[in-house]
């Protein structure tokens, strides 16, 4: 679940944004803690924050079930480029990295895809096109503890020389969530003027907190489970990338409002995949999403 700050804080937030100066980037967010987050709660400024199970998401609960539009633009289409963070990655030799480039790099134009196309801002309809670039790897230690928004997005500013204004950056960490009650989260920033969207991920594996369970696909259960939280992620930046897209009465974006639940499995390219669904203002008003009215995993 999403929990947004009032509209009072939201407007501050954007008024107020940190600049950080790594080297010859200039690197700004909306909103960073100060210090870092207690590891048990996601910065207070992520969007999207996937919960564990049994940690609470229930986005569902707003007096309106169905998403609202803030007035600001969407993503029409998406360019994506990874960051394996940690030192682990440097020789790994598992499915994750190889799993997500695939993952990646079929989901632009699936049906999958398809489910969060009939939002639009001030830029035009979301788009279902999704271009992957490469995966880049940081073998540099990354934080043991959760980290604020500005330390991923400082990653990113690191290991993306030329950002894209429609990029988005999934940072894959090799450390594991420990105390902390969510999985993953999406926010926002801008790098060297050009204004980026990016997600954090922990390590998942053996992580039950984070686990869809995978009925039998081909995939390792840590590859499967971060491929699920990812397209949660990606989803609602393309739906909700700058804080002015859609989410309705509770602050839950589309992706928040189904987390954790399912139809059957996503094809994208020759493989499937255990990802939930996504909120549909349109199936629920037609009566035909599989939870609450609402949620579907293609359209």
């Amino acid at each position: 679940m999403s929990r947004r700050p009032s509209t009072s804080r939201r407007a501050s937030r954007r008024a107020l944004p940190l600049a950080v100066a790594l080297g010859i980037y200039l690197v700004a967010v909306s909103g960073v803690s100060a210090s870092p987050p207690d590891t048990g709660m996601a910065p207070s400024d992520a969007h999207g924050v996937i919960h564990a199970r049994g940690a609470g998401h229930g986005g569902s609960a707003a007096a309106s079930p169905n998403l609202v539009w803030h007035g600001g633009q969407i993503m029409t289409s998406s360019v994506v480029q990874s960051i394996f963070w940690g030192s682990s990655w440097g020789g790994y030799v598992g499915d994750k990295i190889t799993g997500l480039d695939r993952f990646y790099g079929t989901v632009g134009g699936s049906g999958y895809m398809n489910s969060n196309t009939e939002y639009t801002g001030t830029n035009g309809t979301v788009g279902n096109r999704v271009t992957f670039i490469d995966h880049v790897i940081d073998a540099a230690a990354a934080p043991r503890r959760a980290p604020s928004t500005s330390a991923v997005l400082a990653e990113v500013a690191r290991k993306i020389t030329s950002p894209e204004a429609n990029g988005y950056y999934p940072v894959y960490s090799d450390q594991k969530r420990g105390r902390a009650g969510y999985c993953a989260w999406h926010s926002y920033g801008t790098i060297n003027g050009v204004p980026v969207q990016f997600a954090f991920f922990f390590n998942l594996d053996g992580d039950a907190g984070c686990d869809p369970g995978d009925p039998g696909t081909a995939h390792s259960q840590g590859l499967e489970a971060l491929a699920n939280v990812s397209g949660h992620e990606l989803s609602e930046a393309v739906t909700d990338p700058r804080n002015g897209g859609w989410w309705d009465s509770s602050g839950a974006e589309n992706a928040d409002k189904c987390a954790w639940t399912f139809s059957g499995l996503v094809t994208l390219g020759t493989e499937r995949w255990k990802i939930q669904g996504n909120w549909s203002n349109e199936a629920y008003a037609a009566g035909t999403g599989y939870t609450l009215g609402g949620c579907i995993q293609t359209s």
